[in-house]
């Protein structure tokens, strides 16, 4: 199934290697290849990732990247990855933020 990165989750990536990069260049992008790696997950195995307990609905779920939380929603014909958070934070939060 082919995924999709949503502008958000792009931009939830960019701040990542931002923020990691400031320390340590090279750790920064093996943190963001681990994460758009996992897609591949989410690809063939869309099902695979758990339900996003703050919503509990069965189309949004997630799969863990420590330290990081991918959030994805799975459509018929793809599957759209919503967000990259920190598993410190809660998606609530981030959406208010918005």
């Amino acid at each position: 199934m082919n995924v999709h990165w949503t502008g958000t989750a792009q931009q939830h990536l960019d701040t990542i290697h931002s923020y990691i990069a400031q320390n340590s260049p090279e750790y920064a992008k093996r943190m963001v290849d681990r994460l758009t790696r996992r897609s591949q997950q989410i690809g063939l195995f869309p099902q695979s990732g758990r339900v996003v307990p703050e919503y509990q609905i069965e189309q949004i779920r997630e799969v863990l990247e420590d330290p990081y939380r991918i959030i994805y929603y799975i459509k018929p014909d793809q599957v759209d990855v919503l967000a990259v958070i920190h598993t410190a934070r809660n998606v609530l939060e981030e959406e208010g933020e918005s």
